[in-house]
């Protein structure tokens, strides 16, 4: 699964729904959850099926999913079985325990949606503490978690700053977490949709932690993620002159081998699968 981007629309919004595959993500969101009033949860539902149906014959190129609310709440049943059963899989916010995932899976399975695609979000003081706990025995529709911010410093009763450091352990909490267990990680929104320069100093900064691509709430937004997500031609170029010249390294006998002055061994050869992993490359 390739996961730079993936853009959210609310729920109720078939004009934005419609819209979303134009910025080309690799995903997007079609969110029941905070972007939809309580009241009008249920049209909600009959709107994003709907909406849901009409993209899905167009033939979009980006994976569809649905946010669906909290498993602790009493939508969230509801939400489940109103779900279109050719969309590629949900999203479930505010993960706090695993018996949370195992709930979610459960209830897929009674609706004979167990092939779908799992997303869970990490933005509780609880969920983001317990993350390492949770996805240690995650479930395998499991493939990817985001960190939340908003939610998150909002549960602390602390305040969101430019800067960031505010949320920078908790942000490098789930990373780990998701990565130590092999799943994506995608991170925090930049609410200032506007601001290009400030999505793209924090895009860089969340691959540097090790996340694999961005939430998105606007469709300017996805571009600049893909650019800092997708890896460059000459990274893409290097990796594959790496690889080649490790394998015939690998056929002389050669575990570490000299590479454009560089000694190479496993950590740089994983970096290098990773590159081309991102662009499908054979």
């Amino acid at each position: 699964m390739k996961l730079r981007s993936l853009l959210f629309a609310p729920g109720n919004r078939p004009d934005l729904i419609a819209k979303l595959p134009r910025s080309k993500p690799d995903a997007i969101a079609i969110d029941l959850e905070d972007a939809v009033p309580s009241s009008f949860k249920a049209e909600a539902r009959n709107i994003t099926r709907e909406a849901v149906s009409a993209l899905l014959e167009s033939k979009p190129a980006c994976q569809i999913f649905i946010r669906v609310n909290p498993v602790s709440t009493s939508a969230f049943r509801d939400d489940i079985k109103s779900l279109n059963k050719n969309i590629d899989g949900i999203v479930i916010p505010k993960v706090e325990k695993l018996g949370d995932l195992q709930t979610t899976v459960r209830e897929l399975q009674q609706h004979d949606l167990s092939y779908f695609s799992v997303i869970a979000g990490f933005e509780t003081a609880r969920g983001v503490e317990d993350a390492s706990h949770i996805l240690e025995q995650h479930p395998t529709q499991l493939k990817a978690v985001y960190f939340g911010a908003e939610d998150f410093i909002a549960d602390m009763g602390g305040e969101r700053t430019k800067e960031g450091l505010e949320v920078l352990y908790a942000r490098s909490k789930v990373v780990l977490a998701a990565k130590t267990r092999g799943l994506l990680a995608l991170d925090q929104v930049v609410t200032a949709f506007k601001d290009d320069e400030f999505f793209l100093n924090d895009a860089k900064q969340a691959k540097n932690l090790g996340y694999s691509g961005k939430l998105c709430i606007h469709p300017s937004q996805v571009a600049l993620a893909h650019q800092i997500f997708a890896p460059s031609e000459i990274e893409i170029e290097r990796a594959k002159r790496l690889l080649a010249s490790y394998n015939q390294g690998v056929k002389q006998g050669k575990g570490v081998i000299e590479f454009e002055g560089q000694m190479v061994d496993e950590p740089i050869l994983i970096k290098a699968r990773a590159i081309l992993k991102v662009v499908d490359y054979e």
